[in-house]
């Protein structure tokens, strides 16, 4: 099961945390769960530094480690595309988590 963490600074999302796999037992290649939380997770890392030019603090990335955390620097999370992003993200790891209950939790 994957376990997804939101971080919060007060009322600004600050980034988020990823950990496991949906179902580690699937092929290579036929997780569509995994899958479409790696695109989301990796898709907003990227959209923060490469759109953004954020210095984002990570860990993890390594193809099929099933972790990663990011988070930004206090000055950038006042950002209201910065928030954007992360809301995003947001948005769309509930609804994973709301759809494929079995496979995706979200943690406090």
């Amino acid at each position: 099961m994957i376990q997804a963490r939101l971080f919060h600074e007060g009322d600004l999302l600050a980034g988020y945390e990823l950990s496991g796999h949906a179902d580690p037992n699937a092929v290579e290649g036929q997780d569509i769960i995994c899958a479409a939380t790696s695109v989301l997770a990796i898709n907003t890392l990227n959209s923060l530094e490469q759109l953004l030019k954020l210095m984002v603090i990570t860990e993890g990335e390594e193809e099929n480690d099933g972790y990663l955390y990011v988070t930004l620097e206090i000055k950038d999370l006042q950002r209201p595309e910065v928030q954007l992003l992360l809301a995003s993200f947001e948005l769309g790891i509930k609804e994973i988590a709301k759809n494929y209950p079995d496979y995706l939790k979200i943690v406090k």
